[in-house]
Order: structure tokens, then C-alpha cells, then sequence
């Protein structure tokens, strides 16, 4: 009897834990294709469950899908103490005795929500937002000093963007940057057809969009945009650049290339499905099979 009582304890137990590791997978999983809300809202029901206080991820992926949600202006508006509450949690599991483990497992996402947070930070000074700005330096000093540098594709950044020179070459990359992160704050706005503002996007009025933001007036259909567009060779397309793709009856859609010059292709861009999203079109039979040229309005 005793011992069936033990495998059955035991059989418990390794339930319950696995069930706690799926959850966590889950945020995982959700971060990483940046549904930040989602992970937000997971992230605070765990906290509310006993059986998990086991563990800092919970609070680690509010921690960071909180940083994340601040870049976009309107949560921001809504949530005013977000920045300040993100802040706190992550020097809170910083400090904690298991913090260590928790970051050095997660290296990779908090190295690119750091590089995240400087391109934003960019942004807010290029468009005059100081007392912003300042707010955000004020709250993150030194809160990511000992995190390495992660550009988007994984690899070691020499340097980051606030440390580049006024190099002509350097302005350019600075304005691709910028780009990215404008775009990037347009993630989960829904798809309307003939839509060109936050309320909702087609794929060549959220191009347009995003480029009127940089002073690029570019025509509102996307086989308009391919035609104006100075053309690319695949090796030579880097971030900013626009992708087109055909049906098979012309042009019938355009994403914004966010990945490295020579690296695997990756796109945000309004899927008629689920709004606006990355994808990485090496990955994707559909649209690998579609595409059709490149072309940059940046230069």
C-alpha cells in the first residue's frame, strides 16, 4: 500500500511539473512571435496560481513583454506606469538569488530586447520626444549594462546603434534602424482593405505609412511601389528595403524587409489574416514560391 501511495505521489508530482513547464514553453513560444499582450496576460494569471511562485519566469516574461508593449505609443498612453513597472520586476528578478540562472538561459531575448529598447530610444530623440526620452533613460540606467549586444539576427553587434558615428554610411543605417522600429510598432493592427493608418492596414498602405514617417511620399498601390522603387539584387536588399510578390497575375503584395544585408530574409508586412506580422519568408512555401523582386526607397 505504502508503495502505491508513492507512485502515485510521484506520478502526481511529475504531472503537475510538466504541466508548469508547458505554460512557461507557452510564453516562450508566444514571445517569440511577439504576441506581447498575450504574453502579458498569461504571465499575470500564472502569477496568481500558488503552484507556480516555484519559478521567476512568470515574472521575467511580464517583465519583458511589458518593455515591449510600452514602444507602441498608444499602450503607452493607456498604461503610463508600465515602463516604471517593467523596470522594477526586471531589477527585482535581477537581484533575486535565482536571477543569474533565469538571464543566462534567456541571453538571447533580453539581448534583442535590449537592442530593441536603444532603437526606441533613437526614435524618441529623432522625433524631438525629450522629455520622453530622458523619462526612458531616467528608468533604464544601467539596467542593461552587463547584457551583451544581439542584433536581430543573433549575432555579436560590434556596436550599438547610439554609439555609431555621423559617417554617411552610418546615417543610413541609422534611418534603416529607425525604420524597423516604426514599423515594428505597428504589430497587431488589425487588416482593412484599402486601410493607411493605425486603425487598420493593407500591405501597401502600411509600406506607404511607414514611409511617409521618413519623408518618403510613395505611391499608395503595390505594384506602383515596385515600378518607383530602385531595384535590388536579393544579396544587396538589407532593412528598410520593400519585398514584392506576385500571384501570378503581377504584383500583388509588398512587405518591409527587417533582417540584415545577407541574412535569411524577414518580413513585417499585413497579412489580409492576421494583420500585421514578421515572417520569415525563407520559411514560408507560400510566399518563398511568390516572390518577385525587391526595391528600396532608401538611399
Amino acid at each position: 500500500m505504502k508503495g502505491l501511495i508513492l507512485f502515485v505521489f510521484v506520478t502526481f508530482c511529475f504531472s503537475i511539473g510538466s504541466a508548469q513547464i508547458r505554460e512557461f514553453d507557452k510564453l516562450e513560444v508566444l514571445y517569440a512571435q511577439n504576441h506581447y499582450k498575450m504574453v502579458y496576460r498569461k504571465a499575470n494569471t500564472l502569477l496568481d496560481i500558488p503552484d507556480y511562485d516555484f519559478s521567476q519566469i512568470p515574472k521575467f516574461y511580464k517583465a519583458i513583454s511589458l518593455f515591449q508593449l510600452c514602444q507602441n505609443d498608444r499602450w503607452l498612453i493607456r498604461h503610463p506606469n508600465a515602463l516604471q513597472d517593467a523596470a522594477n520586476i526586471f531589477k527585482e528578478i535581477k537581484t533575486s538569488s535565482d536571477g543569474k540562472k533565469v538571464f543566462d538561459a534567456h541571453i538571447y531575448e533580453i539581448s534583442f530586447l535590449k537592442h530593441d529598447l536603444i532603437s526606441w530610444a533613437e526614435d524618441l530623440k529623432r522625433r524631438g520626444q525629450k522629455v520622453e526620452f530622458e523619462r526612458f533613460q531616467k528608468i533604464t540606467d544601467g539596467l542593461f549594462d552587463d547584457i551583451p549586444d544581439i542584433d536581430y539576427q543573433g549575432e555579436i553587434a560590434e556596436k550599438d546603434i547610439v554609439d555609431s558615428d555621423d559617417s554617411e554610411k552610418d546615417l543610413y543605417s541609422k534611418e534603416r534602424d529607425a525604420i524597423v522600429v516604426y514599423a515594428k510598432k505597428q504589430l497587431g493592427v488589425p487588416y482593412v482593405w484599402a486601410g493607411n493608418d493605425p486603425s487598420g492596414f493593407d500591405c501597401s498602405g502600411f509600406t506607404g505609412y511607414v514611409m511617409k514617417e521618413f519623408g518618403k511620399d510613395i505611391p499608395r498601390r503595390a505594384v506602383d511601389q515596385f515600378e518607383t522603387s530602385r531595384k535590388l539584387k536579393e544579396k544587396n536588399v538589407q532593412k528598410g528595403d520593400l519585398v514584392f510578390f506576385d500571384n501570378g497575375s503581377g504584383i500583388s503584395h509588398v512587405g518591409m524587409i527587417i533582417s540584415d544585408k545577407g541574412k535569411p530574409l524577414v518580413m513585417i508586412h499585413a497579412s489580409s489574416s492576421k494583420g500585421i506580422i514578421v515572417t520569415e519568408i525563407e520559411q514560408s512555401d507560400y510566399w518563398l514560391t511568390r516572390l518577385s523582386g525587391f526595391g528600396t526607397y532608401v538611399y
